[in-house]
């Protein structure tokens, strides 16, 4: 099966060259939520009946997680042109799979179904691509290993994740240390099957798409300020999900039409979800020129199109309250602010630094490589805007940093080259062309 064995490695990796120059103009849609679409198919595996899905992201992350859950006895038909029909088979209906499920570069498959699976009535045993199988899962396993769960990791925490069958999970109390969706996310997944009541309590806002979901598949979730609370007694019912497109894609184009003069974009069908939306009140408070309109609701996430269009942009302290809101979105963030006069101070971050790459130090880094002054720090950054000259830049496999970089073309002196870019298709299919399609100068070359 597909995604289910290591691939073979080969030598072959894709690189983008940008050329200075040109301006983003016209009327873009990005893919669907990356997040919201991993979320669908998992509950709708669990629930019991047909749950449609449209406008579903078909990167390979998202994709892997499809493979894990037919691999698990789940029939999925699609994904075809975004669509994806589950065939759920109830709370209780998950098979063992014959193999270790391998998800590739996707850390959010690894902590979503680690957490589901820690339930289940069998072993299975959780894998991935040399990136993965380095990154740390010790947020995940030591909570689900305090409900009960049964779960050896390699050395240092990190994966193959070997998970067995418990005597049962029991519901717990569990105080974040550090905000994180996934880890959110994967403990009350693992709450639908425990004893008792599990509660989970964010020390900032994270996105709450698992918990729009799980009420929108008609399951009871009980929400007091940032504590979510779940049981085990109830059941999924099978329902349709309309995926808006991914904020954390439109961050590329917000950014770039924001640094590049003459630039004017308008992202349609956008999800809005204030989780998610640190990214747009950054770059406004950086001097940004956008503007959200058409605000609508659609299967209980906000969505709304975007207008964005040049604008100087200042270097501002990040206010830490919009960190975990724009998570995701700081490559992008950093080259906005790369672009604008003045200092930007970024605290508060550490997360950057445990994602598909060290992301505080592989930007700072490429920063430096295209004459921005950047300075790492335990947490955060510090960027002194400046003159953008082109250069080689290494995304370290990171597609954000890949496709961030990508945009700083617009405003560089001269062409930069960006290699190791096989993953952005991890998260955004199809970026060259509808970045070229819209006045971006990049070439895809091997």
């Amino acid at each position: 099966m597909t995604y289910l064995v290591e691939p073979k490695m080969t030598h072959s990796k894709i690189r983008f060259l940008v050329q200075p120059g040109g301006r983003l103009w016209g009327v873009l849609r990005v893919p669907g939520d990356k997040s919201i679409s991993h979320r669908s198919v998992i509950l709708g595996a669990i629930a019991e009946g047909v749950t449609q899905i449209s406008g579903f992201l078909e990167g390979q992350d998202c994709v892997a997680t499809i493979e894990a859950l037919r691999a698990m006895g789940v029939s999925i038909e699609g994904p075809h042109d975004g669509r994806v029909v589950v065939h759920g088979v109830g709370k209780r209906g998950l098979k063992v799979p014959d193999v270790p499920i391998y998800l590739g570069n996707s850390g959010t498959s690894m902590r979503l179904l680690a957490g589901l699976l820690s339930g289940q009535s069998f072993d299975v045993v959780l894998t991935g691509d040399h990136s993965l199988t380095g990154r740390p899962m010790r947020r995940v396993t030591q909570p689900l290993m305090r409900m009960g769960a049964q779960i050896e990791a390699a050395d240092g925490g990190t994966p193959p994740l070997i998970i067995k069958v418990s005597e049962g999970l029991r519901g717990i109390d569990y105080d974040m240390p550090v905000a994180s969706a996934q880890v959110k996310s994967c403990l009350l997944l693992a709450g639908l099957y425990a004893g008792g009541r599990t509660c989970v309590r964010e020390p900032a806002p994270t996105r709450d798409h698992t918990e729009r979901m799980l009420t929108g598949f008609g399951y009871p979730v009980e929400r007091q300020g940032r504590q979510i609370c779940v049981t085990a007694d109830a059941r999924l019912t099978a329902a349709s999900v309309d995926v808006p497109g991914d904020i954390s894609s439109a961050a590329f184009f917000l950014v770039g039409a924001s640094i590049r003069e003459g630039s004017e974009l308008l992202l349609e069908h956008v999800g809005i979800n204030p989780t998610r939306t640190g990214v747009i009140e950054i770059l406004k408070h950086m001097g940004a020129n956008i503007e959200v309109i058409n605000e609508t609701t659609v299967g209980g996430e906000p969505v709304a199109d975007i207008r964005v269009s040049a604008s100087p942009l200042k270097g501002i302290d990040i206010p830490e309250s919009l960190v975990s809101l724009a998570i995701d979105e700081f490559p992008a963030i950093f080259i906005a602010a790369a672009c604008a006069k003045g200092r930007t101070v970024l605290r508060g971050a550490e997360e950057l630094r445990v994602k598909e790459s060290d992301r505080i130090l592989v930007m700072a880094q490429g920063l430096q490589a295209c004459g921005i002054k950047s300075t790492p720090t335990a947490d955060g950054i510090v960027i002194e805007g400046g003159q953008i000259r082109g250069a080689t830049v290494h995304s370290r496999g990171d597609h954000r940093i890949a496709m961030a970089f990508s945009m700083a073309g617009l405003c560089s002196e001269t062409a930069i080259e960006i290699e190791d870019c096989d993953n952005v298709n991890t998260s955004f299919p199809g970026f060259p062309q509808l970045a070229k399609n819209a006045g971006l100068g990049i070439t895809v070359r091997q």
